[in-house]
């Protein structure tokens, strides 16, 4: 059996393992990778290349980037080259009808959730964020829905109380690119038959804002210690020290402890940590950042800057 002709479509970091597998992996033939244009990026705006692209460069691949995937000529563009499959991995836009249609296995979607719940942009923050014990992998055929398509496969990781988003992330990457090779394969031979997801249980996992990295005192320390795991490393998990001006402080790394007072009053400040009280029990912040400053340890910290028990940081 000759190669299969693959076009993949993929922009993110998340992308990468996956479209290294299929490079790297006789039984198929990358015949183009379509990113999201260069964006500008860093202090000085310079335009710079998805991860995605990066990849497909060292492995001399054709690299597509239209603004638009809608756009007819990019569409004709992919249906010249004749792919028998597509592979999506955090492209960054809805695919539309004609395209979806275009290869005679359709598209396939490496999706860092175990469908149908979180569906949507961010399923491993919100899963992380909403306390679940596991996530997972699932290889779907996209359709015109958000992430609605038939399941082909899926695989499950644990959460661990030491994971946040990055450490998660990288897992389920490496994870969704194991598990894409064997499903093609096996669904390519009709060995797989594509099942509907189920009607229960599907929830959908919005975009992450700035806003949601916010850290209110009032809330239980558990919540706050998944706010920081999730949010963690972008946009950051964050609050504001309780002199004027009241800078941002990042917070990166904390543990839940059992203690009580006034939410957001600090109850301990010295090298083993600084508690914080919440809304129930506590919060013992490890590793911290000022704003403008670089990241820290309590210790580090609080040799150049004054935190003293009874202060609040503001809810």
């Amino acid at each position: 059996m000759p190669p299969l002709r693959v076009i993949f479509m993929g922009t993110a970091e998340l992308a990468c393992a996956s479209l290294e597998a299929l490079a790297q992996t006789p039984d198929f033939t990358v015949v183009a990778v379509v990113t999201q244009p260069d964006r500008p990026k860093g202090r000085d705006l310079k335009l710079q290349p998805s991860a995605v692209k990066k990849v497909a460069l060292r492995h001399q691949l054709p690299v597509l980037q239209p603004e638009r995937a809608r756009e007819e000529s990019f569409i004709e563009s992919l249906r010249l080259l004749r792919p028998d499959l597509i592979v999506v991995a955090a492209y960054g836009q809805i695919l539309p009808k004609a395209i979806l249609e275009l290869p005679r296995f359709g598209c396939l979607n490496v999706h860092t959730s175990l469908l149908p719940k979180y569906r949507g942009a961010a399923p491993i923050q919100w899963a992380i964020m909403n306390d679940e014990t596991e996530t997972g992998i699932t290889i779907m055929k996209m359709d015109a829905g958000m992430d609605t398509g038939d399941i082909l496969s899926r695989q499950s990781t644990p959460i661990h109380a030491e994971d946040n988003s990055q450490i998660l992330h990288d897992r389920l990457a490496k994870i969704g690119a194991e598990l894409l090779l064997p499903t093609i394969h096996d669904y390519v031979a009709g060995k797989i038959i594509p099942h509907p997801q189920p009607a229960v249980g599907a929830s959908h996992a919005r975009k992450i804002t700035k806003e949601d990295g916010h850290l209110d005192w009032t809330q239980p320390a558990r919540t706050l210690w998944n706010r920081i795991r999730a949010f963690t490393p972008w946009p950051g998990a964050f609050t504001h020290l309780p002199d004027p001006p009241k800078p941002l402080l990042k917070i990166w790394s904390a543990e839940v402890v059992e203690r009580s007072g006034p939410p957001g009053e600090i109850l301990q400040s010295d090298k083993t940590g600084i508690v914080i009280a919440c809304g129930q029990n506590a919060l013992k912040i490890l590793i911290l950042q000022r704003e403008g400053g670089r990241r820290l340890t309590t210790q580090e910290f609080l040799a150049g800057h004054e935190l003293k028990p009874g202060q609040k940081f503001v809810c």
